[in-house]
């Protein structure tokens, strides 16, 4: 998902921006590492402002031979993007707790709680993009 300026401007007038006091990353079972709540976050509460890399997508032939393959956003039509922070450990499920928008214009993405999630519990996104999306990803999934 993109994000316009006005949803830009509305998500940091009206949700408090929750820095990554609530959330840390560990090894998970869905995947490799991931991130997870050390608190309760509410539903619509801010996750994390991640801060990206964006590299044109010409040099993209030269990261899909790397571990970097597996970590990287679309960034519009021409750029790819790896997120710092937690950004790029996310796990995915087609069942989401959360969800991110890109900010094209900010170099950054933002993820949002989709539902409550609990503590210790892991946060998790749908890397299609939408939550609801159930596209075949590029990857085999476990059962999720």
């Amino acid at each position: 998902m993109e994000i316009s300026e006005s949803e830009y401007k509305n998500i940091y007038i009206n949700r408090k921006y929750e820095s990554k006091n609530k959330i840390i990353y560990k090894k998970s079972s869905i995947h490799g590492l991931g991130v997870f709540a050390i608190e309760k976050i509410k539903e619509g509460e801010i996750i994390e402002v991640a801060p990206v890399l964006v590299i044109d997508k010409k040099e993209s032939q030269f990261i899909d031979k790397t571990v970097l393959y597996h970590y990287y956003f679309d960034w519009g039509k021409e750029k790819i993007a790896i997120a710092l922070g937690y950004g790029s450990l996310y796990n995915h499920s087609y069942r989401p707790n959360s969800y991110y928008i890109k900010n094209l214009d900010n170099n950054e993405i933002i993820f949002i709680a989709l539902k409550d999630i609990e503590k210790n519990e892991e946060i998790t996104i749908n890397y299609n993009g939408s939550p609801n999306c159930c596209d075949k990803l590029w990857f085999e999934m476990a059962n999720n």
